[in-house]
């Protein structure tokens, strides 16, 4: 018997790019000083990443006093939507060179974020805050299935799921008010793992990963839809499929 294909599934750059917008967390980590507290980060198209820190923090006197950029880490936290009892649902680390932005240039950079990425912090850049830019040589995702790098061409390429902007909200409204859904999603589990408190975790075009919280410790399981869902009304479709429920019209978030 032939080997069963594998379901399709973000790429692992996907994945960098989805944990990356979620990220509200993150810390630049430079030899030999304090990780620095990171208010906005934005992993832009070209590669690099922009992001704000303290005026007095060792990482703006690194990125103005190397002349190729100082070697920095940024780490990034990914947190699931839902109060659940571990939080994290990936860690995002972005290695490479972190390196000051010149001043004629940062009125530029930061209207040019702020298009894509509206952060308030923005405002704070030029006061209490430094523009940086990291350029990233290296970047790896960890989750719960384990620990995977991707290289910069790639991660170039790809780009964050179609739904990855909606799927917070999508999320806590499938907990709180479809309790019945999330239940039918679970008869999909293995038995060892149907005992236990069961939330929706992570959802994405190419299907849907619950959270099963029981007493021997907190298990993923992924959900893989029949195909790719391109819209949000093919979404919605493949969980109710999913879920034993086609006609189901209540997922929808009012």
């Amino acid at each position: 018997m032939a080997p069963t294909a594998p379901a399709p599934a973000p790429s692992t750059a996907e994945r960098v790019r989805s944990a990356c917008a979620h990220a509200e967390q993150a810390v630049l980590a430079l030899p030999g000083a304090d990780p620095t507290p990171v208010s906005v980060h934005f992993l832009r198209q070209c590669g690099d990443v922009v992001i704000a820190v303290p005026n007095d923090s060792a990482a703006v006197y690194a990125a103005g006093t190397a002349i190729a950029g100082a070697p920095a880490v940024l780490e990034l936290t990914d947190h699931a939507p839902l109060p659940l009892r571990e939080p994290v649902r990936a860690l995002v680390w972005l290695r490479g060179w972190v390196r000051g932005v010149p001043a004629r240039a940062q009125r530029t950079l930061v209207t040019a974020v702020a298009e894509e990425h509206p952060h308030p912090s923005l405002l704070d850049i030029g006061h209490t805050t430094t523009l940086l830019r990291l350029v990233l040589n290296s970047a790896v995702v960890a989750d719960s299935s384990g620990a995977e790098s991707v290289c910069v061409d790639e991660l170039r390429l790809a780009t964050p799921d179609p739904f990855c902007g909606m799927e917070s909200a999508w999320l806590q409204h499938l907990d709180a008010d479809h309790a019945d859904v999330v239940a039918q999603l679970a008869r999909h589990l293995p038995a060892k793992l149907r005992h236990g408190r069961i939330h929706p975790l992570a959802i994405d075009r190419y299907g849907l990963t619950l959270r099963i919280e029981s007493i021997d410790g907190d298990h993923d399981f992924r959900l893989p839809f029949a195909a790719p869902a391109e819209d949000i009304d093919a979404l919605g479709r493949a969980v109710r499929t999913l879920a034993g429920c086609p006609f189901l019209n209540g997922l929808r978030r009012s």
